[in-house]
C-alpha cells in the first residue's frame, strides 16, 4: 500500500490586500520566512534536523523563473534541496501539497515542504502583440470563460441564491474571523512579515455590506460578497507516517474537472470524490476549510454537498471572505487552518478534517486529513 504522509508543521504570513502592507515583497520574499519556520518547528517536533528532499509551491501570477526554487534558498535550504511550482489557479497551494504527498507515497523517506505563495502586488504584467491582459485564457476558444465575478454571478442565479443569504454568509466570515484574531487563534500560525502580524482585511467593509451595489445589472454579487485579491504564503512540512510523528495525516485526495462554465462549483465534486475514496461521510468531518472566494460560490457548494450554511464547522475562524484570498497560496492556506484548529487545539487521534478549493476553468480539489498522536 502507498505510505500514507503527515502534517506536521504550518505557518502562513499574514493576509494582506493588494498594495498595501506588503506591496513591495515579492513571492520570495513572502515564502521563505515560512517555510524556514515551518521547518524549524518541523524539526523541534522532530527532534532533530530533516533531510528535505523538495520545495513544492503553488503560485498563479508569476513572476515565473519557479519560485518554489528561489525561495528554497532565499528560506536558506541547500543547494541540493530542489523545488517545483505548481499552477492549478486558486487551487495551486493545495495542489502543490497533494504533489508532495504523492511523492512521500511512492516511497521517498524524506521530508517535503509544499505550500503556495502570491504576491498580487509584484505580479509581472503580461502581454500579447503589446496588448495587455489580466489573466491567460482558462479554456480553448469556444469554451465558455467567464471571468470570476461573472462566475459567481451566473452561481448564484443557477442555485438562486439572494442576496440576502449572500450578505450574511460574508458577514458571518468576518465576526468569525474577528473573534478568531482576538482570542488569538491565529497566533501561532502567522509569521509576522514588515511588521504586520494580522490579516488586514477583516471587518473591512462589513458594517457597509447591505449598502453595496451590484456588480451586475438585476445582479446579487458585491464587491462586499467578493473576497479581497491580496498577498500572503503559506507552507506546510510533510514526512511519511510511518516516522511516528504528531500530525494531519492526508487519508484521501481528489482533483476533478466540471463544466467551466460554473467553475465556482468544483470544490463540491472534489470534496464528495475524496471522501468516497475515504470512506468517509461529511457527517464524519470535524473541521472544514473551503476556500471562499465568493460568498454566492461558497453558498453554492454547502448546497451541493447538503451543509448547512452556518454550520459551525465549516471556515470555523473565518475564510477568505474576512481574510482575503492570495491565488495560489489559499488552498495552503486552507491546510494551515486545519492545523491551528485540530492540532494546536488538542483534537483528539482519529478527528478527521477537509480542505477544498474550486478552480478557475472548471475544477476542483480536496483532501481529507485525520489526526495522529
Amino acid at each position: 500500500m502507498p505510505e500514507h504522509a503527515v502534517i506536521i508543521a504550518a505557518r502562513r504570513t499574514p493576509i494582506a490586500t493588494r498594495s498595501r502592507a506588503f506591496a513591495k515583497l515579492t513571492v520570495q520574499d513572502l515564502a521563505a520566512p515560512v517555510i524556514r519556520a515551518a521547518l524549524d518547528d518541523a524539526e523541534m517536533t522532530a527532534g532533530s534536523a530533516l533531510t528535505v528532499a523538495d520545495v513544492v509551491l503553488g503560485n498563479c501570477m508569476g513572476p515565473g523563473g519557479n519560485p518554489a526554487r528561489v525561495s528554497a534558498l532565499a528560506a536558506g535550504l541547500g543547494v541540493e534541496v530542489s523545488g517545483s511550482t505548481v499552477d492549478r489557479q486558486c487551487g495551486s497551494g493545495l495542489a502543490a501539497v497533494l504533489d508532495a504527498v504523492r511523492a512521500i507515497g511512492a516511497g521517498d523517506d524524506r521530508a517535503r515542504i509544499a505550500g503556495g505563495v502570491e504576491s498580487a502586488s509584484t505580479a509581472p504584467s503580461r502581454s500579447i502583440d503589446g496588448k495587455v491582459y489580466d489573466r491567460a485564457p482558462f479554456v480553448p476558444a469556444g469554451w465558455p470563460d467567464p471571468g470570476m465575478l461573472e462566475a459567481a454571478e451566473d452561481l448564484a442565479r443557477a442555485d438562486a441564491i439572494s442576496r440576502h443569504r449572500q450578505d450574511a454568509h460574508a458577514a458571518r466570515s468576518h465576526q468569525r474571523a474577528r473573534a478568531a484574531r482576538e482570542a488569538g487563534r491565529f497566533n501561532d500560525e502567522i509569521v509576522a512579515l514588515e511588521g504586520q502580524t494580522a490579516d488586514d482585511s477583516i471587518g473591512v467593509g462589513e458594517p457597509h455590506l447591505a449598502r453595496a451595489r451590484p456588480l451586475f445589472p438585476q445582479g446579487t454579487v458585491t464587491a462586499g460578497t467578493s473576497t479581497r485579491i491580496s498577498d500572503g504564503a503559506a507552507a506546510v512540512v510533510i514526512v511519511p507516517e510511518r516516522r511516528g510523528l504528531p500530525g494531519l495525516a492526508v487519508r484521501s485526495h481528489a482533483i476533478v474537472g466540471c463544466d467551466p462554465s460554473l467553475p465556482g462549483i468544483g470544490a463540491a465534486p472534489a470534496i464528495q470524490a475524496a471522501l468516497a475514496s475515504a470512506g468517509a461521510s461529511i457527517a464524519d468531518i470535524t473541521a472544514v476549510e473551503i476556500v471562499e472566494a465568493f460568498a454566492a460560490q461558497s453558498l453554492a457548494v454547502l448546497g451541493r454537498l447538503g451543509i448547512e450554511e452556518d454550520d459551525p464547522r465549516v471556515c470555523a475562524d473565518g475564510g477568505a471572505l474576512a481574510l482575503g484570498h492570495p491565488w495560489g497560496a489559499s488552498g495552503a492556506v486552507s491546510l494551515v487552518r486545519l492545523f491551528s484548529r485540530l492540532m494546536r487545539t488538542g483534537a483528539p487521534a482519529g478527528t478527521l478534517g477537509l480542505a477544498a478549493a474550486s478552480v478557475g476553468g472548471g475544477m476542483g480539489v480536496a483532501a481529507v486529513v485525520e489526526v495522529v498522536r
